[in-house]
C-alpha cells in the first residue's frame, strides 16, 4: 500500500495591533511594537488555538517586534520555538516610514497614476518588488520538508504571498484582488506538490477577536 503524499500546511497570520496601527502610520519597516490591545489579540488566538488542539511544527516570523513578539506570545503557549526570517518583513515604504498618513498627505506628491514598478515612499518596494520577494518566500518555505508551518508576517508582504500561490501579478494604481488581514487574522493553506495544487481554507479568520480591524 502506497503512502500518502506529503502536505505542506500552511498558516499565514498577521501580527497583533502595533503602537503604528493605532496611531494610522505607515508603519513598513519601522519597528513598532505591539500594544496592550495587541498582546491581548494574540493570547487570545493562543488560547483558541489550545482549545482546538492546533497543531504546528515551525513557527516563522518576521524580525519585525511586532510580528515577533507575537509569534512569541502563541509558540510559548503551544510550546515551540520561533525562527526569524528576513524574507517575511513588511514592506520597505522608503520616505514614508513611520509617518501618519495625513502626514504622507501633506508632505509628498502622488501621481494621478502609477505603475507596479514604481517605488513606494520614494526609494521603497514597489508592488512589483513586494511580490517578488514574497514569490522567493513561498519558493523558500516550499524546498523545506513537507510539514504544518505558522509564518508570522504582515499585511502587505502576505497579501503579495497570496497573490503569488493564485497566480495574480501587481496591478497598476494598487487596482484588482486584495486579501484581507485584521490584525492576528489568520489564513489556512494545503500545498499539494505532486499535484502542484492548492486549497485555501479560510482566510481573515479572527473568531478569537471579532471586533478587530
Amino acid at each position: 500500500m502506497e503512502n500518502k503524499p506529503k502536505l505542506f500546511f500552511i498558516t499565514l497570520l498577521r501580527h497583533g495591533e502595533s503602537v503604528g496601527n493605532a496611531e494610522s502610520r505607515w508603519q513598513g519597516q519601522a519597528d513598532f511594537p505591539l500594544t496592550d490591545r495587541g498582546r491581548e489579540q494574540a493570547r487570545a488566538l493562543a488560547a483558541r488555538w489550545k482549545r482546538e488542539n492546533a497543531q504546528f511544527d515551525h513557527v516563522i516570523s518576521s524580525p519585525l517586534s511586532r510580528a515577533r513578539e507575537t509569534a512569541e506570545i502563541i509558540a510559548s503557549e503551544l510550546n515551540l520555538k520561533v525562527e526569524h526570517e528576513p524574507l517575511w518583513l513588511e514592506r520597505d515604504n522608503g520616505e514614508f516610514a513611520g509617518l501618519t498618513a495625513q502626514e504622507v498627505r501633506q508632505n509628498f506628491i502622488h501621481p494621478e497614476f502609477y505603475t507596479p514598478y514604481d517605488p513606494v515612499g520614494s526609494d521603497g518596494e514597489g508592488d512589483w518588488e513586494l511580490f517578488l520577494r514574497a514569490g522567493q518566500a513561498l519558493h523558500n518555505l516550499l524546498k523545506r520538508e513537507p510539514a504544518r508551518y505558522l509564518i508570522v508576517s504582515h499585511g502587505g508582504l502576505l497579501n503579495q504571498f497570496m497573490h503569488a500561490v493564485v497566480g495574480i501579478a501587481p496591478q497598476a494604481n494598487n487596482a484588482g484582488t486584495r486579501f484581507r488581514f485584521s490584525n492576528t487574522a489568520f489564513a489556512q493553506l494545503v500545498y499539494y506538490p505532486h499535484q502542484h495544487r492548492w486549497a485555501i481554507d479560510a482566510l481573515n479568520d479572527h473568531a478569537h477577536w471579532p471586533d478587530t480591524e
